[in-house]
């Protein structure tokens, strides 16, 4: 029978995170692979755990990863670790689990902390719906197409960054998303000095550009409001004839009623309003 991978949470910064299940699956797992073993072997002391470990990381992912998988399947339990948070998150991790769900092999986790969702609910700005983006592409221009898919993107985005990349990210969203954009940016989550600065994409990016950001961070930018969407709809139609409007919908196919309807919604505007409009102009052509 095939054994089981383990997912196993570690803490962000704070060792108290650290949870009684994840401890004794580590301590009783018969592998642990680690993305860093040599940061890991210090949370391993912390808590005397002295189950062996293999490295498993972004350049051995698919090397390694078959030799996992061929251990799992000879029936030993391995326990999945990334330097800090949760495996799978934006890391190897992911590959590993498709490579095991392909082997049929059973995968379960040991939730604990993740620094894309501690960020997030501690940001101000709205949890119920959520985007997370982790690090942009280094590709300049698969960069630029994430960024473009964000511009009308209506939920609340999750981003990772680096701290020496900060003030550059802020500004290409700042110039991407528009610079009075909400943003929160988290740093040094759980950790003694952990912060949280809010204020525009454009007031952080002067902030952080006068004061030498340290640690990663996580940004949680506000999402594109239903008000906005509705205001650039308005001026999208605004330098637009209602007789233009009209024949739009007219070209699609709607009787006069229903174009009146659209038209009306479309301008931010009554019904009879249209109407009027247009019976009007109608008396002024005869």
């Amino acid at each position: 029978m095939a054994g089981t991978l383990y997912l196993c949470a570690t803490p962000i910064g704070n060792l108290e995170d650290m949870t009684f299940r994840a401890v004794r699956v580590l301590k009783d797992a018969d592998l642990i692979a680690a993305e860093d073993t040599r940061n890991s072997i210090k949370l391993l002391n912390h808590f005397d755990i002295h189950t062996p470990m293999t490295s498993y990381h972004e350049h051995n992912k698919y090397e390694k990863g078959k030799r996992l998988v061929d251990r799992l399947l000879r029936g030993e339990t391995i326990a999945l670790i990334t330097d800090a948070g949760t495996p799978g998150i934006s890391d190897p991790g992911e590959e590993l689990v498709k490579m095991c769900f392909d082997a049929g092999i059973h995968v379960t986790a040991v939730p604990g902390a993740a620094a894309c969702v501690t960020a997030l609910t501690i940001s101000g700005l709205g949890t119920r719906r959520f985007v997370f983006e982790a690090f942009l592409p280094a590709d300049k221009r698969e960069r630029e197409r994430v960024l473009d898919a964000l511009k009308r993107e209506q939920r609340t985005m999750i981003i990772y960054e680096a701290p020496h990349r900060l003030v550059k990210t802020l500004n290409l969203l700042a110039q991407t998303l528009g610079g009075d954009r909400m943003v929160s940016v988290c740093r040094e989550l759980t950790k003694k000095h952990e912060s949280v600065y809010r204020s525009t994409l454009s007031g952080a990016a002067s902030y952080y550009a006068e004061h030498d950001p340290k640690g990663e961070c996580v940004l949680v930018v506000e999402g594109l409001s239903f008000e906005a969407i509705d205001r650039e709809e308005k001026e999208k139609w605004a330098s637009v004839s209602i007789e233009e409007h009209m024949e739009y919908y007219f070209s699609q196919g709607m009787d006069r009623k229903e174009a009146m309807k659209k038209t009306a919604r479309d301008r931010g505007v009554q019904k009879r309003e249209i109407y009027n409009y247009l019976e009007q102009n109608k008396k002024r052509e005869i």
